[in-house]
């Protein structure tokens, strides 16, 4: 089914948007939600709450690509249930490490409730994504969008473990630039 057939289908409150969101971005919801919790439970119930979280937010807002907003939701439901489950101690999963080499780049000032600082932030790291060669985008975005690890983004580029934490390096050493250049560090 087309996402706008199933966006209408969200708009006259019927439950069909349920079950044909999960036909056609189960999975994809569920890869994001696992790569972010690594157990399968936790991931499960962020998926649910991905369809509850479009189900409130579907109406008023009329997404214009449904598997991004899905998506978004995922992450953003998965990162919350993994900073409540690992609130008091630090382990070693992707989620904690891609975070810690992000830590470099982005402003520790910023803070979250200012919503101008924050779209501002935003839209400078878009414009840099948007900046980038297609095979570095892809490899940043694996890394720090899906949270793969290094091996399987190693694997899915055929690319030695090396190359790819080298690639990420000078991803984010441009960033780190890129963001000084705009002020925002």
């Amino acid at each position: 089914m087309e996402d706008s057939r199933i966006v209408d289908l969200y708009w006259m409150r019927s439950e069909c948007a349920i079950t044909e969101t999960a036909s056609k971005y189960g999975n994809y919801c569920y890869a994001i939600a696992y790569n972010i919790l690594h157990d399968k439970e936790d991931a499960d119930e962020s998926v649910n709450d991905t369809y509850l979280g479009a189900w409130n937010t579907i109406p008023p807002h009329r997404p214009s690509v449904l598997g991004t907003f899905l998506g978004k939701i995922t992450r953003r439901v998965s990162l919350k249930r993994w900073r409540d489950s690992h609130r008091d101690k630090r382990g070693g999963s992707q989620v904690s490490l891609a975070l810690d080499e992000l830590s470099e780049c982005v402003p520790a000032n910023v803070v979250v409730e200012d919503q101008i600082i924050a779209m501002e932030l935003a839209k400078t790291l878009n414009r840099f994504i948007a900046s980038l060669p297609v095979t570095e985008r892809q490899v940043f975005l694996c890394r720090y969008w899906y949270l793969d690890s290094i091996e399987k983004i190693s694997m899915d580029f055929c690319f030695s473990s090396s190359k790819v934490k080298s690639m990420l390096h000078r991803t984010r050493t441009k960033l780190l630039s890129y963001l000084k250049k705009e002020g925002l560090v």
